[in-house]
C-alpha cells in the first residue's frame, strides 16, 4: 500500500542525498541559518561542495540573491577548510522555468524536478554515471525512507569509525625511545674526550669535508647528538610534544621513516648553506615532524584546521623567526627538516586519505630535492 505520505519533492530529495552519500562519499555539513537546504561535501571530488536547494526560486532577482549567499557560505568553508578553489554543484529543486541560470565562476547551478529528471539531466549523467541506475529499492513511501536511512547511517558510521581509529589515543614508544637514545648520545659524548666537540665529532657531528669522505652516516647520527644540557632539553621536550602527535596519528613504523628522512633533508640543507662548521640537534626532524603534522592536518583539516590556523603554523612561523634573529641556530636544517618531513609523509601517506599518485608523486620530489641538494655540495665542495 503507498501512503503517500512524502511528495515528489521529498522523494527527490532522499534520492539525492542517499545517492551522493552512500556512492560518491559525499558528507553532510551544518550550515548555519540555511534553510529547506542540504550541504554535502567531499573535498577530494571534482566538486567540493553539492548544495541541494528546495525552496521555490521565481525570479532572476531572487534567483541572483540566493547566488550571492551561497557564494558568502561557501567563502566560509574555504577558510576552514583551507581551501584555495572551491568548485560547488548547486542542485535547484523548485525553481521557475523563466528564471535563466547564468555562469557563475566555480558554481555550476542546474534545475531538477523530478527523479526522472535527475536520471534524464546530461550534465548530471557525465558528471556522476552511476546516478542514471541509482534507485531506492522499495516502492512504498515510509520503506524508501527507512532503507535510504539505514544506508545514510551505515555510511556515516563507518567513516566515524576511520576517524574514531585515526585519532584515538595509541601507545607512544617510538617517540620514547628517540628520547632515550638521545640522552645517552648526550652522557656519551660527555665522557669520550675532555674536548667536548672532538667527542661529537666521533660520535657523527655533521661536517660537510667528513661527509665528502664518505661518512654519509653523519646526515643522521647528527640528529641524535646535542650541544649542551638546555639544547637537549629543550629539543627532548619539543620531541615529545610533537612526535607524540605524528606517531599517534600517523603510526610507528611510518613516523620512524619521517623522523629519518627529516633529519637527512635537514642535515643536507646544512651542507649546502652552512659551509664546512659543525652541525648537531634533533631540531631539523622535528621541523620535519611539523611539516608532518601539516600534511597530515590539511588531509583532515575539517576537523584540524582551527589547530592548523591558530597552532601549528603561527609555532612553524615564530621558531623560523627566531632561527634566523638568534645565532648559533642552524636554522637551514629547520627549513630543510620541516620540507623533508611534509615530503616523507606525502610518500608514506595518510590513512584513509592518501592516494598512491601521490605518494609516488612524494617520493619523486623528494629524491629530486636530494639529487639537487647532492650537485649543490659538490659543486660548492
Amino acid at each position: 500500500m503507498n501512503n503517500n505520505i512524502f511528495n515528489k519533492k521529498d522523494e527527490l530529495i532522499m534520492s539525492l542525498v542517499h545517492y551522493f552519500v552512500t556512492e560518491e562519499d559525499y558528507s553532510p555539513i551544518n550550515v548555519r541559518g540555511a534553510k529547506n537546504e542540504i550541504w554535502l561535501e567531499n573535498l577530494e571530488a571534482p566538486y567540493k561542495i553539492i548544495r541541494i536547494n528546495s525552496k521555490y526560486i521565481h525570479n532572476e532577482e531572487q534567483y541572483n540573491m540566493d547566488i550571492f549567499k551561497l557564494g558568502f557560505v561557501v567563502r566560509q568553508i574555504k577558510r576552514k577548510t583551507l581551501s584555495f578553489k572551491m568548485k560547488v554543484l548547486n542542485i535547484c529543486l523548485d525553481m521557475n522555468d523563466s528564471v535563466k541560470l547564468e555562469e557563475v565562476k566555480n558554481i555550476n547551478t542546474i534545475s531538477v524536478n523530478s527523479i526522472s529528471d535527475l536520471k534524464k539531466n546530461k550534465f548530471l549523467g557525465e558528471l556522476f554515471p552511476k546516478i542514471k541506475t541509482e534507485r531506492l529499492k522499495r516502492t512504498d513511501d515510509i520503506i524508501k525512507v527507512l532503507n535510504a536511512t539505514e544506508d545514510i547511517n551505515k555510511k556515516t558510521t563507518k567513516e566515524n569509525n576511520k576517524y574514531e581509529e585515526v585519532f584515538k589515543p595509541k601507545k607512544i614508544i617510538v617517540t620514547k625511545i628517540i628520547i632515550i637514545l638521545c640522552i645517552i648520545m648526550y652522557f656519551l659524548s660527555l665522557f669520550i674526550s675532555d674536548n667536548f666537540n672532538y667527542s661529537l665529532l666521533i660520535l657523527g657531528a655533521n661536517n660537510k669535508s667528513l661527509v665528502l669522505k664518505g661518512e654519509i652516516y653523519r646526515l643522521i647520527a647528527c640528529a641524535f647528538l646535542h650541544g649542551g644540557i638546555l639544547h637537549l632539553v629543550v629539543n627532548m621536550y619539543s620531541l615529545w610534544i610533537v612526535g607524540s602527535q605524528v606517531e599517534n596519528y600517523i603510526g610507528k613504523f611510518k613516523y620512524i621513516i619521517i623522523y629519518l628522512l627529516s633529519a637527512l633533508m635537514g642535515s643536507m640543507f646544512s651542507l649546502v648553506f652552512l659551509g664546512n662548521s659543525i652541525s648537531i640537534g634533533a631540531s631539523g626532524a622535528i621541523f620535519g615532524l611539523m611539516g608532518s603534522l601539516l600534511y597530515f592536518g590539511y588531509h583532515y583539516r575539517l576537523y584540524l584546521s582551527n589547530a592548523l590556523t591558530n597552532q601549528l603554523i603561527p609555532i612553524i612561523i615564530l621558531n623560523l623567526f627566531l632561527g634566523f634573529c638568534i645565532s648559533g641556530i642552524d636554522n637551514m636544517a629547520h627549513i630543510g627538516g620541516l620540507v623533508g618531513g611534509y615530503l616523507a609523509t606525502m610518500i608514506v601517506g595518510v590513512k584513509y586519505k592518501s592516494t598512491k599518485s601521490e605518494m609516488i608523486n612524494g617520493i619523486i620530489v623528494y629524491l629530486l630535492l636530494i639529487a639537487f641538494l647532492t650537485y649543490a655540495i659538490l659543486k660548492l665542495a
